[in-house]
C-alpha cells in the first residue's frame, strides 16, 4: 500500500494531505476531508452526483484518483457559497425549486457552474448538453434548466 503526499487548492484554500494510491477523489473528499456535499451515487461515473471542478473543468470524482489532484485546483459544492452567502446559481435553484430530494443537486450545481464560467449566456440546448452527465430522478429537469437560465440572467 503506497501512500503519497499531495498539495492542492480546495475551494480557494491551499491544502495538503496523505492519500493511498487507490483512493478516489470522492472518497478523499468525503472521508478524508469531511466534505460530504459531493455524493456517491454510482461509483462508476454514470450519474454525476460526485461532480467537482478540477482546474475549472467538471470531473466525476469517483473516477479520479486522489493522487491526480496534486497541484490542482478543486472546487466542491461547499466552495460555491462565499462568506455565508449563496451564489446566484444556488439561489436560483431554491427560487425555481430546482431540487427535490437534493441528492443530485451538488453535481448538477457544479456542472452548471462550469457551464456559466465558460459561457455566461448559454442557450437552453447548451444547458441541456452541459447537464447531460447528471442524472436526476426527481425533478424531470425542467426546473433545473429554468434555474440555470435565471442564474445566467442574474450573473450576466
Amino acid at each position: 500500500m503506497t501512500v503519497h503526499e499531495i498539495t492542492f487548492t480546495l475551494n480557494g484554500m491551499a491544502q495538503s494531505g496523505m492519500v493511498q494510491s487507490h483512493t478516489t477523489l470522492l472518497t478523499f473528499l468525503r472521508e478524508g476531508l469531511g466534505l460530504t456535499g459531493t455524493k456517491n451515487g454510482c461509483a462508476t461515473g454514470e450519474c454525476g452526483a460526485c461532480v467537482v471542478l478540477m482546474n475549472g473543468e467538471p470531473v466525476n470524482s469517483c473516477l479520479v484518483l486522489a493522487v491526480e489532484i496534486d497541484g490542482a485546483e478543486i472546487v466542491t459544492v461547499e466552495g460555491l457559497a462565499q462568506d455565508g452567502q449563496l451564489e446566484p446559481l444556488q439561489q436560483a435553484f431554491i427560487d425555481h425549486t430546482g431540487t427535490q430530494c437534493g441528492y443530485c443537486t451538488p453535481g448538477v450545481l457544479i456542472s452548471a457552474r462550469a457551464l456559466l464560467n465558460r459561457n455566461p449566456s448559454p442557450s437552453e440546448d447548451e444547458i441541456k448538453d452541459a447537464l447531460r452527465g447528471n442524472l436526476c430522478r426527481c425533478t424531470g429537469y425542467k426546473r433545473i434548466i429554468e434555474a440555470v437560465k435565471m442564474a445566467a440572467e442574474k450573473e450576466g
